[in-house]
């Protein structure tokens, strides 16, 4: 792909004086909402009215996630060769159809835990193309200097929306049911499409005479994270993580719904603080990167992450569900703090060093990387929740959130002040 310099990269103004930015970022916002309140609506539909085993919710989470680890890696060389924003909207109403169809099976009294196996498959195999490509368009749309500042509004957005979202769909699922909400969700998706489609841009595709073969394509990708020597960390690190948490997550609603007994409206509120925690992590991101280092900053967040996450299987052994609740508030709100100055961080990071030609497949195979590894966890977790119980399977994930910080814990990452600019980073890495 290649792209014409942009009027934010010409000007370089404030990016919130910048209307076709602002409208990319409201369009956003708008979507996160309404997916805040799907994202509720699932684990309440398959625990409460579907009546979901341990080894059911981790299928259902699997289905969610396998198209990272199916597709991941060839959706990186594709979206190099498309249109990253027309990819989005795409994307867009694809998952806007498929959260609509769950309304209309429940209300038709057809709805079957496979029909979510299905819905939340296309909808991760839409939301595959559509992060790769959101990734890799922040750097078309503004300029080089500004795309640490983007990420970090964009991410601070992203968390109100995760703070109002799950709390209004707490709210809401005191009067309705919980197939109603994904009729929020399908409206998200669709504004979402909405802006996308009313932001300029000047991007171009590349020449089909300058394309090579596709597994030459994702090669090129792979090898460029690979070879880097903090791009390759990172990815080791935040797929360790995911891997850990995702062990510990898929069971946080049997234990949040069924075994505390704490209700929709207590897995919203934990939701929403841990959104908030990573709101104020998203607006904490740059003074923290300033005060204590660009690069100090990823691996000291990894390791404080880890540290929160012991709170959730601590909080499973605590036989006053009120006391849980609050082990459950502190820990979502640390670990969304640390989790999102270490996502914005390390987004920027690889934004900056990546070459533009490389960008959709760089991506593309740090998500392969570290998203790939998630369904294999979702459904490891069910597996354990049922055979060891909840609290074993949660302890596992929190030990090994601890191993997974080592790769940038020990890595220069650790005394660096200022994260490297893209022309020295990627010429050491290609000497490498």
């Amino acid at each position: 792909m290649t792209a014409e310099p942009t009027a934010a990269e010409t000007t370089a103004g404030p990016l919130w004086r910048d209307r076709n930015f602002s409208t990319f970022w409201a369009g956003q916002a708008l979507g996160q909402f309404g997916a805040q309140l799907g994202q509720l609506a699932l684990p309440v539909l398959a625990v409460v009215m579907l009546h979901a085993s341990e080894f059911e919710v981790g299928v259902l989470n699997a289905a969610g996630l396998a198209a990272f680890l199916a597709v991941g890696l060839p959706a990186g060389a594709w979206v190099d060769r498309w249109l990253k924003r027309r990819t989005m909207i795409t994307a867009d109403l694809l998952r806007m159809a498929a959260m609509a169809a769950v309304p209309v099976l429940w209300w038709s009294g057809g709805l079957e835990i496979w029909h979510l196996y299905l819905v939340a498959g296309i909808v991760g195999t839409a939301t595959v193309f559509f992060d790769v490509a959101y990734q890799s368009y922040v750097p078309v749309l503004v300029a080089s200097p500004q795309v640490r500042e983007a990420n970090s509004k964009l991410e601070a957005t992203a968390q109100i929306a995760r703070i109002g979202g799950p709390a209004a769909g707490g709210a809401l699922l005191a009067v309705v049911s919980a197939p109603v909400l994904f009729v929020g969700e399908a409206a998200g998706y669709l504004l979402s499409a909405v802006f996308l489609a009313r932001t300029r841009d000047s991007e171009v595709r590349a020449p089909a005479a300058a394309r090579r073969p596709l597994p030459v394509e994702i090669r090129e990708g792979l090898s460029f994270v690979v070879r880097h020597p903090l791009i390759s960390r990172i990815a080791a690190c935040t797929g360790g993580m995911n891997f850990s948490g995702m062990l510990m997550y898929t069971m946080m609603p049997l234990l949040v719904l069924r075994n505390l007994g704490l209700g929709p409206q207590g897995m919203g509120l934990i939701m929403t603080v841990g959104a908030a925690g990573g709101l104020l992590g998203a607006v904490a991101a740059p003074r923290l990167a300033a005060r204590i280092g660009e690069g100090t900053v990823i691996p000291v967040c990894a390791l404080v992450s880890s540290v929160f996450l012991l709170l959730v299987p601590f909080a499973g052994t605590v036989p006053e569900p009120g006391v849980a609740l609050a082990l459950l508030l502190i820990s979502e709100f640390g670990f969304g703090f640390s989790v999102l100055v270490y996502n914005i961080m390390q987004l920027t990071m690889r934004q900056r060093v990546c070459p533009p030609r490389l960008l959709g497949r760089m991506n593309a195979s740090i998500r392969f990387a570290v998203w790939g590894v998630m369904p294999l966890a979702a459904l490891a977790s069910g597996y354990l929740g049922e055979h060891l119980g909840l609290v074993p399977t949660m302890l596992i994930g929190a030990a090994g959130s601890f191993l997974a910080t080592a790769p940038v814990l020990f890595s220069p990452l650790r005394r660096m002040r200022t994260l490297p600019d893209e022309v020295l980073e990627y010429g050491a890495a290609d000497r490498a």
